[in-house]
């Protein structure tokens, strides 16, 4: 991704009582300065195969601290990037990070933990040169210490998930989370015209039993932040490791 300086708008709205939540990236969407390159491996400029909290510079991550409330009694705060919800995990000291790709133009970011307590970054990324994702699916899921993999078999046959992270049209997963929650998020900036199909895969329970119901949900945005924004979710139980759920078969465009 070519180095550059983003215009930018930003207004922070925060709770006054109550848990502390504050946002310290994205000060201004993904972008990237002379000294915090990205590990990222892909011609359309979304991440692929090497994105990971871990080594990525700030200005990659949705990063912040819920305070005052120490870990959350097993219930994960809530981030909403653009309107789509989404569990985040937080850290023993209130800490969380997430890499995430955001498209030029008005891009918001909510933080809301467990007690209701919210803060709110909206900006507008003014780098127009940026490859919009033209189609992202989002998975997310409910219980912690469990994992869930995103399948995404587009038109021309292309299967993208953890083991097949980035496809030859475009279409890449960013991140394989196996400790709960996730979000996995696929996205397209040229996605082909066709059928998609999406599965989700409950691979494996952890340390749980392995009768724990957990809930998927998957968002399918089509055209984010354009007129011609859809935006679609479906939330599907899955009972046991191993099962391989078909959540829903669309048409793009």
């Amino acid at each position: 991704m070519k180095t550059h300086s983003a215009a930018l708008l930003c207004i922070l709205h925060a709770a006054s009582a109550g848990a502390q939540v504050t946002i310290d990236r994205p000060a201004g969407g993904w972008r990237h300065s002379a000294g915090e390159p990205g590990r990222f491996h892909q011609q359309v400029n979304y991440p692929a195969s090497s994105v990971n909290v871990d080594g990525q510079p700030l200005s990659a991550q949705i990063r912040g601290r819920i305070a005052g409330t120490g870990k959350p009694d097993g219930k994960p705060a809530t981030l909403i990037v653009n309107g789509t919800a989404m569990p985040l995990q937080v850290d023993a000291d209130g800490s969380f990070a997430r890499p995430y790709a955001f498209g030029s133009g008005s891009n918001s970011v909510e933080v809301r933990a467990p007690d209701g307590r919210r803060t709110r970054r909206q900006f507008v990324d003014g780098y127009a040169g940026r490859a919009q994702a033209r189609l992202r699916v989002v998975l997310s899921w409910d219980s912690d210490n469990t994992d869930l993999d995103l399948h995404v078999i587009s038109p021309d046959g292309q299967h993208v998930f953890y083991g097949a992270r980035q496809a030859a049209n475009g279409g890449a997963l960013d991140v394989d989370v196996t400790t709960g929650y996730g979000p996995e998020i696929y996205a397209n900036p040229a996605p082909p015209a066709g059928v998609y199909h999406v599965f989700v895969n409950y691979f494996g329970a952890g340390s749980l039993s392995d009768d724990h119901l957990s809930t998927a949900q998957v968002a399918v945005i089509s055209e984010e932040n354009s007129l011609a924004e859809r935006r679609q979710v479906f939330r599907v139980p899955l009972r046991k490791p191993g099962e391989l759920t078909l959540v829903k078969s669309f048409a793009y465009p």
